[in-house]
């Protein structure tokens, strides 16, 4: 034991010797003259044994006893490794959350697993197996030596079935569904390809019989339903509210009065309009909200009111105002009026879906016209040789144009993509603009079913409510963005960008409006009832006046009178103002 100590303290003594020399043995040791001052090794069995074995073996014994294995990230190796050293396996599975603490990755519910080598289709082969069968293969045993030990779950139907899995079962059976034949592929109507019912397939469960007295009972009750709403349209009545019908001298209230202080009779306008200021006179009579009112043509002696209480009104405008004759015969609220160029007769459309023709003077309803869609707007071609015919902008988006002596319709402008609102005649009657829903602007050659002109801006929303100039050379529209916008009238129908009314709040209802006749002012309802009154030179809004309770959803400018306005709202009044 000594002796072995003795050699280890020399082959360290040596070794120190041997570093403090290196660098110069390094030089000379292709010198045979320096080298030949060198002493040979001391010879000896221990010694040799110590040089060889000693330091190696205690690595070696550490490695093995401690079960280290080295380390393959080290550059440099301080010992002689062993093969079994060399190739230890690492220890335990890397860790995916070293370097990130927080945000560990997920690739399922529950957290991290490391990727199996399985196949998918082996995987779900054998979970199918399981739930339709019971069994399914033990995976830790291989595939190649299968026994009826192999197996997990129910062992003896996996016997009784040799094992067989889901695929193999359906493909075995060969139980396919056949399906019903229907025709070759050419034959369009025969044909059924993929579509085919399978055979053994019922039509459907049937209900019981009480269930199908229930059934019938529903159907029939829904037939009747339909039934009525196709009934003939409501009954129209009239009823006359002025003692007599006729004057000393056989003149009806048609004939325009001579004694109110201005001459009717002519077309006169006059030199300047002043604003209106307070209220004169309120007619009462409807029980709704006023929809829309019209003075009667040229004279304006008389107007027409249409109401939400399905009935419509003549009133006076002059002496002692009286409500002349109400006008009964549509089931449902009316929603416009139009009077003809002579004022003897008007068109009523309403939400019954029915437009009636009625005779001004007597009360009678002389003729009613459907397409079974609602009307929203309609009027007379203006021209003297077309007072036969009137158009109507329909809820389907169709421009419908009637002839009143056939009763039926001759034209359909559709080419809107929402319902029409309003429709107004231009440049000598020989055209019409339309708006729409669909937030855009049409004009139309008459009896052309092809707009020639369609002006729609993606910052345009939709104008319920348009009217012509006194002068016939702008259109003021209504529009749902809480502003008038004034359209030229003749030719290129260009916006007006100089003219845009604002101030007042509209948003969601049809408010008309309306010019003075010196072309000053400009007059409009809102949706808090007030009147507004703006300058048409400077588009500054002059005056506001609270007119009404509810929506003031009509004014008319009277077209005789310098500073008389009428006014119409959802609380169902009519109001002169002065």
């Amino acid at each position: 034991m000594s002796s072995a100590m003795e050699s280890l303290v020399s082959y360290r003594s040596d070794s120190d010797s041997e570093n403090e020399s290196d660098s110069s043995s390094r030089n000379d040791i292709n010198d045979p003259d320096a080298t030949a001052h060198l002493k040979p090794l001391p010879s000896g069995p221990t010694m040799t044994l110590a040089v060889l074995n000693a330091a190696p073996e205690v690595a070696v014994k550490e490695s093995v006893e401690t079960g280290q294995h080295l380390d393959p990230a080290l550059k440099e190796v301080t010992f002689n490794p062993s093969f079994e050293t060399l190739f230890a396996p690492e220890f335990g599975p890397i860790n995916p959350f070293k370097s990130q603490q927080m945000a560990a990755p997920r690739n399922m519910l529950s957290g991290y697993a490391e990727p199996a080598h399985l196949n998918d289709f082996m995987f779900e082969q054998q979970r199918r197996t399981f739930s339709t069968f019971g069994y399914a293969l033990d995976p830790s045993v291989g595939t190649a030596e299968v026994t009826n030990s192999s197996y997990i779950g129910a062992v003896d139907e996996a016997e009784k079935n040799k094992g067989i899995t889901v695929f193999e079962a359906a493909a075995k059976t060969g139980d396919k569904r056949k399906k019903v034949k229907g025709g070759e592929a050419g034959e369009i109507e025969t044909f059924l390809g993929p579509w085919a019912k399978y055979a053994d397939e019922k039509d459907g469960a049937k209900p019981s019989e009480e269930m199908q007295k229930e059934l019938d009972e529903i159907t029939a009750k829904r037939q009747k339903k339909g039934r009525n709403e196709e009934e003939a349209p409501a009954e129209e009545k009239t009823v006359l509210h002025v003692k007599d019908m006729y004057d000393y001298q056989g003149r009806s209230y048609l004939h325009v009065p001579q004694d109110v202080g201005i001459n009717l009779r002519t077309a006169d306008v006059p030199d300047k309009c002043y604003l209106p200021k307070k209220q004169i006179h309120v007619w009462t009579g409807h029980t709704k909200g006023v929809s829309a009112i019209r003075l009667f043509p040229a004279s304006g002696h008389l107007l027409l009111s249409a109401s939400m209480d399905c009935k419509i009104k003549l009133w006076e405008v002059y002496n002692e105002r009286r409500c002349i004759r109400t006008f009964i015969g549509h089931s449902k609220a009316v929603r416009d009026i139009c009077y003809n160029n002579d004022g003897t007769k008007f068109m009523s459309a309403a939400y019954d879906r029915y437009l009636k023709l009625w005779d001004t003077e007597t009360g009678q309803c002389i003729s009613r016209f459907t397409n079974r869609k609602v009307p929203y707007c309609v009027k007379f071609n203006p021209d003297e040789d077309k007072q036969n015919l009137f158009v109507a902008g329909m809820s389907d988006k169709k421009i419908v144009q009637w002839d009143i002596r056939s009763g039926e319709v001759v034209q359909e402008y559709d080419r809107h993509l929402g319902a029409v609102n309003t429709i107004t005649f231009v440049d000598e009657n020989r055209r019409f603009v339309s708006t729409s829903d669909d937030k855009s602007l049409r004009v139309w050659e008459w009896d052309i079913p092809v707009d020639f002109k369609y002006i729609a801006e993606p910052s345009m929303h939709s104008m319920p409510a348009v009217t012509l100039s006194p002068n016939g050379k702008w259109l003021a529209c209504q529009s749902m963005d809480n502003q008038i916008l004034i359209f030229g009238a003749q030719n290129r129908f260009r916006l007006n960008k100089k003219k845009i009314f604002k101030g007042h709040m509209v948003a969601g209802y049809a408010c008309q409006v309306d010019f003075s006749p010196d072309m000053s002012y400009v007059v409009s309802g809102d949706a808090d009832g007030k009147l507004n009154i703006w300058d048409w030179k400077t588009t500054k809004l002059y005056h506001r006046i609270k007119a009404h309770d509810k929506v003031c959803i009509s004014a008319l400018w009277h077209p005789h009178e310098t500073s008389k306005v009428i006014t119409c709202g959802w609380d169902g009044l009519i109001k002169l103002w002065d």
